[in-house]
C-alpha cells in the first residue's frame, strides 16, 4: 500500500512538474476563423441537419464557449477587433468602410499605431503569418498584413474579392500572383483548398520555431460556389432549394468585383462548405499531431459574425442562428454570437463548456499571455482568457460589459451586454430595448417600461464608450 502511494505521488509530481514546464514555453498558436458561420451550424452547438464530427471532437478534447461574442455582426470590424484588441468604440475599423481609393471592398487600412496582436507576438520571437481573407488593408497601405506583424501572408487582401470561392489570383506577401492551379476547368482552384493546403506548409517550413498561424476561411460566406464533386453531389436533391440566378454583369462582360454568381443547389452549396470546413479543420490538425507539435499547440476555432442571407442561401433554412434572435449585421444574438473551441493536448482539460462572457477583443490578451510578453503599452478593451482555459475560472477577470456599433442602417445601431442584460438601440435618439438573457435568450421581450434605471444605465455605457470616429459618425434621428 504504501509503495501504491508512492507511484501516485510520483505521478501527480510529474504531471504537475510538465504542466509547468508547458506553461512556461510558448505554445504555438493557430486561429482558424470562418466567415459568417452560425453559432448552431455545428453539432457541438445543436446543429440537428449537418454533420460536424471532426469540429465536435475538437470541442470534446478542449473547451467549447457558450456566450463568445464576434468583434461586429460584419466582416472588417470584426477582423479589426480580433486584429487590435479594441472594442467597436476605440477600433480604427468600425463598418464595412465602402469608398476611397481602393474601391468596394477595399476597406479602411489599419495604421502604423494600431497595434495587431501579430505585433505583439513578434515581441516574444512568434514567426507569425496570415493565410486567408484580411480585409483590412491593400497592398501599398499601412494596414497590409506585412506591415502588421504577418513574417508571410497569403490570400485575399480586398474584401469584396473574397467572395469569389474560386479566385483568379491571389496576393502574396503584397504581390498579386495568379492561380495557377486548375482543379475546376470554368472558375480555378476552391479557396478553402488553397488555403488549408497553404496553412499546411506553412507549419511543414516553421514547426521548429514557436509560430503563429492565423487562417481565416471564406466559406461559408456567398458566394455559394463549390467544387462539384462527391460531397456536393451528395446533399444535392435533399434539400428544399430556391435556385440563385445572378444576371448583373459589368461593362467587361464580366460580373464586377465583388458580385456573386449563379447557384441552383444553394443549400447544398452550404451544405457542402460546412463539411469541407470541418474536414479542413481536421487536416490542421492531423498534421500537427504527424509533425509531433500537437501537444505545444494550441488551437483556436471560431467565427467572425452571425449567419448570412446572401447568393442565395436562407440562414433559418439550417437553423444557424439557433433560437437567437437576428442574423448577419443585427446586433440581436443572432448576429454577433459565435462559437469559439479551444484545445491544447495535456494543458486545456478536456470537455469543458464555459459561459463564461467573452468577446473577439479578448483574445490579444490571451494570446500575450500564452506568449509571456507583457502588453502595458498597448490599449485594449480584452481581458485574458487564460484562467478559464487553465481551468481557474474563480481567477477569471469579468469584463463591466461589452460594448458594440454598427452604421449601414438609417441610424447607427449600438449594443451593450452587461451580465444579463443587453441593450440594443437602433437610433441613438431613441430609447433603448432590453432584455433579460437568462430567461429571455431570444430576445423576445422588451422590458424597457419595466426596468427604466436600468434602461438609462446603459444608455449612458452607449455614450460614454466610444470615441469619436470621422469615418464612422454616429447617424442620429436629431441630426435631421
Amino acid at each position: 500500500m504504501k509503495k501504491y502511494w508512492k507511484q501516485l505521488l510520483f505521478i501527480g509530481l510529474f504531471l504537475a512538474f510538465k504542466s509547468i514546464a508547458f506553461s512556461q514555453e510558448k505554445p504555438n498558436i493557430v486561429f482558424i476563423l470562418t466567415d459568417d458561420m452560425g453559432y448552431e451550424d455545428l453539432g457541438c452547438y445543436g446543429q440537428k441537419t449537418l454533420k460536424t464530427p471532426n469540429i465536435d471532437r475538437m470541442a470534446e478534447e478542449g473547451i467549447r464557449f457558450t456566450q463568445h461574442y464576434a468583434g461586429s455582426s460584419v466582416c472588417a470590424p470584426s477582423r479589426g477587433v480580433l486584429m487590435t484588441g479594441r472594442d467597436l468604440g476605440h477600433c480604427r475599423v468600425r463598418g464595412n468602410y465602402e469608398t476611397g481609393p481602393h474601391g468596394f471592398g477595399g476597406e479602411l487600412e489599419l495604421r502604423t499605431e494600431d497595434v495587431t496582436l501579430a505585433e505583439v507576438l513578434k515581441r516574444a520571437d512568434y514567426q507569425t503569418a496570415i493565410v486567408g481573407k484580411w480585409g483590412l488593408g491593400m497592398d501599398g497601405t499601412t494596414g497590409e498584413p506585412n506591415k502588421k506583424g504577418f513574417d508571410y501572408s497569403f490570400g485575399f487582401l480586398n474584401q469584396a474579392h473574397a467572395h469569389s470561392q474560386f479566385p483568379e489570383y491571389l496576393f502574396r506577401n503584397g504581390k498579386k500572383i495568379p492561380v495557377t492551379e486548375n482543379q475546376n476547368e470554368k472558375r480555378g482552384y476552391f479557396s478553402n483548398d488553397i488555403f488549408t493546403d497553404e496553412a499546411i506548409k506553412f507549419i511543414r517550413k516553421k514547426n521548429k520555431d514557436p509560430f503563429f498561424l492565423y487562417v481565416a476561411l471564406v466559406t461559408p460566406h456567398a458566394e455559394m460556389l463549390v467544387p462539384e464533386d462527391s460531397i456536393f453531389d451528395s446533399y444535392k436533391g435533399k434539400f428544399e432549394e430556391t435556385p440563385f440566378v445572378m444576371n448583373g454583369q459589368g461593362s467587361n462582360g464580366k460580373e464586377p468585383l465583388g458580385m456573386y454568381h449563379s447557384q441552383s443547389h444553394p443549400e447544398a452549396a452550404f451544405a457542402t462548405m460546412i463539411t469541407r470546413i470541418d474536414l479542413d479543420v481536421q487536416r490542421i490538425q492531423d498534421e500537427l499531431k504527424k509533425l509531433g507539435i500537437d501537444d505545444n499547440t494550441i488551437v483556436i476555432f471560431s467565427s467572425d459574425n452571425g449567419p448570412h442571407k446572401e447568393a442565395g442561401n436562407d440562414p433559418y433554412y439550417f437553423n444557424s442562428n439557433g433560437s437567437q434572435r437576428g442574423i448577419k449585421r443585427d446586433l440581436y444574438e443572432g448576429g454577433i454570437r459565435i462559437p469559439l473551441i479551444v484545445k491544447w493536448p495535456g494543458m486545456i482539460k478536456s470537455g469543458q463548456v464555459s459561459d463564461h462572457i467573452s468577446a473577439f477583443w479578448d483574445m490579444l490578451p490571451t494570446f500575450a499571455d500564452l506568449a509571456h510578453v507583457s502588453i502595458a503599452d498597448v490599449p485594449t478593451e480584452g481581458i485574458s482568457l487564460a484562467p478559464t482555459l487553465f481551468g481557474n475560472p474563480d481567477k477569471q477577470e469579468q469584463h463591466p460589459y461589452l460594448y458594440w456599433e454598427f452604421h449601414e442602417n438609417k441610424y447607427s445601431d449600438q449594443a451593450v451586454r452587461k451580465g444579463k442584460w443587453k441593450a440594443v438601440r437602433h437610433d441613438p435618439d431613441a430609447v433603448a430595448e432590453l432584455y433579460n438573457l437568462e430567461e429571455d435568450p431570444k430576445e423576445q421581450n422588451d422590458l424597457a417600461n419595466q426596468f427604466p434605471a436600468i434602461v438609462m444605465e446603459l444608455q449612458t455605457l452607449m455614450d460614454q464608450s466610444r470615441t469619436e470616429n470621422p469615418y464612422f459618425p454616429l447617424k442620429r434621428s436629431a441630426a435631421n
